[in-house]
């Protein structure tokens, strides 16, 4: 069966400086016609990285959308056509201070296919050396140590709830095991 759909038309209701929302009408493999709510968005990127000592180098900060703070992996949002590796490397220095000898792309992940086109570029980075953290001027992060193998009972018991860092530090885990 075919499953494809193909715009009709759409339209723009915002554009914003980190999303934009249009509505589109669509054609259904079957000959109707549906609706689609869509976000757009110019892509992030995520970095595990990886201490010598086998922990996670992680940043806690406010999450608006959710009003808790929130520990999350080193990322951030792709700068205009910005190659992801570069943009991970960028984010990971930002955030943490630190830099890498080695990175390893963990793959890509779509954190809502339903109504966003959001991609996500996961990195695992090695061989850290640390300087000064230069985060957005409306950013304001603490950076935590975490093991490894507690940050992944912490995913699996439902403490690290944000979906890029569980599949991220869960692909990066499987990666370094072997």
């Amino acid at each position: 069966m075919n499953l494809e759909e193909k715009q009709l038309s759409f339209d723009y209701k915002f554009r914003g400086r980190i999303i934009n929302l249009r509505v589109d009408e669509a054609l259904l493999p079957n000959g109707a016609t549906a609706t689609r709510e869509i976000v757009e968005h110019n892509g992030g990127i995520c970095v595990v990285p990886i201490t010598e000592e086998n922990e996670v180098l992680m940043v806690e900060q406010f999450r608006y959308p959710y009003s808790e703070v929130v520990l999350e992996i080193p990322a951030g949002k792709r700068d205009g056509d910005e190659e992801p590796l570069e943009g991970g490397k960028r984010e990971l220095k930002e955030e943490t201070g630190a830099t890498a000898e080695s990175y390893t792309f963990l793959g890509e992940l779509y954190p809502s296919p339903g109504y966003c086109g959001e991609i996500i570029y996961m990195y695992l980075a090695t061989g850290l050396s640390y300087g000064e953290t230069n985060p957005d001027e409306d950013e304001f992060l603490n950076v935590k140590k975490i093991p490894l193998d507690v940050a992944i009972k912490m995913i699996m018991n439902g403490e690290i709830k944000d979906a890029k860092t569980q599949a991220a530090i869960l692909k990066a885990e499987r990666i370094l095991r072997k």
